[in-house]
């Protein structure tokens, strides 16, 4: 008896199972009308974007800290020289100038791999052959 409600239990579960899998829907009382080619609605035009302020040169902005920096590599604050001209390159990164005084400074400090390092990256963004001169004389 237990063995028959069993069966007749596993049966009713696979018919729920298998039920709930089908995709069989009921046919429609009146077909679909076959869908209409519709032509592309018209684009609006983009709204006209404001002009941008004009940016402030970075330019400016590093210089004073380029010649602080020199003054403290000329006391021999090698460690305040390159926080500053590492604030510097954040504000201008493809100034060959910074890499170059970046370059003097390790050069100063006594780490010439690290000058030979900064410079040919320097060697990237020189715009000058003085710059390139400058920068390709630490990679030797």
């Amino acid at each position: 008896m237990l063995q028959t409600l069993i069966n007749r239990g596993g049966v009713l579960c696979l018919l729920l199972v298998m039920a709930g899998c089908s995709t069989y829907s009921l046919p429609e009382s009146e077909p679909a009308p076959p869908p209409q080619p519709t032509a592309p609605a018209p684009r609006a035009p983009a709204p006209p974007q404001p002009p941008r302020p004009p940016q402030p040169p970075t330019t400016s902005a590093w210089k004073p800290l380029v010649e602080k920096a020199q003054q403290a590599r000329a006391r021999g604050d090698y460690e305040q020289a390159l926080a500053l001209l590492e604030r510097a390159q954040r504000i201008d990164p493809e100034s060959a100038e910074i890499y170059l005084q970046l370059a003097q400074t390790h050069k100063a400090r006594g780490d010439t791999s690290q000058a030979r390092a900064v410079a040919e990256r320097g060697m990237l963004f020189c715009t000058s052959s003085s710059q390139c001169d400058a920068l390709r004389a630490f990679t030797r």
